[in-house]
This record gives C-alpha cells, sequence and structure tokens, in this order.
C-alpha cells in the first residue's frame, strides 16, 4: 500500500480469514483469564496469577489482530464506502454517518 491507513481505516477495512481466528482464540482466552481471576471460590495464588496472564495475552492478541489489513486489498470498507468517503465524512464531523 502506497499510503498509510489510520486506526479507523484499520478497525473498518476487512480483516483477513488468519487474524479473525487469531482475534476469536485471543477473546477466548481473555474470557478463560477473567474467569479464574475473578472466581467466587478461594483458588491458588499461582491460578489467579495464571489468569491474570491469560487475560492480558487474549485481549492483547484480539486488540493487535483486529487491526491486521490485508496488503494488497483495495480500501473499501464491509459497508461498500471507501477510505476517502469514510475521511469526508470524518472531516465533516458527520459521525452519525459513519
Amino acid at each position: 500500500m502506497d499510503k498509510k491507513l489510520t486506526v479507523l481505516d484499520r478497525v473498518t477495512l476487512p480483516t483477513p480469514r488468519f487474524f479473525r481466528k487469531v482475534r476469536t482464540i485471543g477473546a477466548a482466552l481473555a474470557a478463560v483469564g477473567g474467569v479464574l481471576a475473578t472466581a467466587p471460590v478461594a483458588l491458588p495464588a499461582a491460578i489467579v496469577t495464571l489468569g491474570g496472564y491469560l487475560m492480558l495475552a487474549g485481549s492483547v492478541a484480539a486488540a493487535v489482530s483486529s487491526v491486521a489489513v490485508e496488503p494488497d486489498a483495495p480500501p473499501v470498507r464491509a459497508d461498500g464506502r471507501t477510505t476517502a468517503e469514510v475521511h469526508d465524512l470524518a472531516e465533516r464531523r458527520d459521525a452519525a454517518s459513519l
């Protein structure tokens, strides 16, 4: 790509198939970690610590894989708008149309 994409562009453009799987696995790891870290029963400290690490790793994996885009794909969002149209709407501060 010869043009740098903004975070808004990266979030709204389609995500490649591999990174959709990574995002799903990361969200699942974060959920399991959250259950372990906030369990209502007394768990050993190692399990609670492991839960915190799972939450951190899962949320980072999900966040990073959410902004991955195809390098050669045309910059068209899932709703059919181009990134230039989105930039025009953002410049006009017409957030309701986004």
